[in-house]
């Protein structure tokens, strides 16, 4: 009996561990979040360059937050806060997981905010040039996947979930949902390089708005068909539908934020200054594409993680602390 309760309260133990793991990881996704959106606003108010200092601002770590700079340092010291919540994060995961592939996560995402952090000192340093201001902001979306995916490995429905068969004779589901992610993911990478393209006062490329309202397309069209696949073929099974539709919701609400952001930023150049309307739509439009992404990837994780491809697939295992 008293084997039992130990073994128990062991099991109990390893669950807990678990648990604040999850809550931390959960925690560090959000903060990568707020951080998009702060890069998002330093764009929108066209403040990347409010000091051509870096990592400091006008010689200082901590300047008046005044103007742009409110903005742009601003950005830097939520960057930094993410930074600082990441190395805890993999410091967590070292201490308490034994998945190595979750291991090697937690250091590839450590990098990736690493790498975030130079590129964003090379596009002050270099002033703002296209090609770096597009991959500071594309690997700002591959963090915030990261950040997602460790919160997810580390949770109890993750390590709960049981396989499901997949319809036979059908298009498998992993195909669909892989193809919407990747079709997903160059949509950013355009609507990165659109935004990047020209500063407020000046009218976007009609080449990348043309390539960027082409992507939307191609995106509800793999996305749709995805979430709707999944909703027919596995209706009930909310490990699979809610994820699918919530991207479906949030595919609607970007092709109105879309739209809405094209009619304020072509009005634009006729203003004064950035002003709020345009602000706030383009920095929504920007948050609800990265949500979009990230509710992809948890989407195309459930799937891989419910219907393995083979029996010699990578092991994404439900329990983190075997011996």
């Amino acid at each position: 009996m008293n084997i039992r309760k130990s073994a128990i309260g062991n099991w109990q133990s390893e669950m807990i561990m678990s648990r604040g793991l999850n809550r931390y990881a959960i925690l560090v996704a959000c903060a990568t979040f707020f951080l998009i959106i702060a890069g998002a606003l330093v764009t929108s108010h066209d403040a990347g360059l409010a000091t051509s200092d870096w990592p400091r601002s006008n010689g200082q770590f901590f300047p008046k937050m005044v103007g742009n700079l409110f903005w742009e340092h601003g950005h830097r010291m939520v960057a930094t806060t993410v930074g600082i919540l990441t190395i805890g994060l993999l410091i967590f995961i070292l201490a308490k997981e034994s998945r190595s592939w979750v291991r090697k996560l937690g250091v590839f995402a450590l990098l990736a905010v690493i790498a975030q952090g130079l590129l964003g000192g090379l596009t002050v340093k270099l002033m703002l040039p296209l090609a770096i201001s597009t991959a500071h902001a594309t690997l700002a979306q591959l963090f915030f996947c990261t950040t997602v995916s460790l919160a997810i490995f580390t949770s109890r429905s993750w390590m709960n979930a049981t396989p499901i068969a997949e319809e036979k004779g059908s298009l498998p589901l992993r195909y669909l949902c892989t193809a919407a992610l990747v079709t997903i993911f160059l949509q950013l990478i355009i609507g990165a390089t659109l935004r990047h393209s020209a500063t407020w006062d000046k009218q976007l490329p009609t080449e990348l708005i043309l390539a960027h309202v082409g992507g939307a397309f191609a995106v509800t069209l793999a996305l749709g068909s995805t979430g709707i696949t999944v909703l027919r073929r596995h209706k009930g099974i909310s490990f699979l539908t809610r994820p699918a539709t919530v991207a479906l919701t949030l595919l609607v609400v970007q092709l109105i934020l879309g739209l809405s952001a094209y009619l304020v930023r072509a009005a634009s150049p006729n203003d004064p200054q950035p002003l709020n309307p345009m602000v706030g739509v383009t920095v929504a439009h920007v948050a609800c594409g990265a949500l979009v992404f990230v509710t992809t990837i948890v989407l195309t994780l459930r799937v891989y993680k419910v219907m393995p491809a083979s029996d010699s697939a990578i092991d994404l295992s439900a329990r983190p602390l075997e011996s």
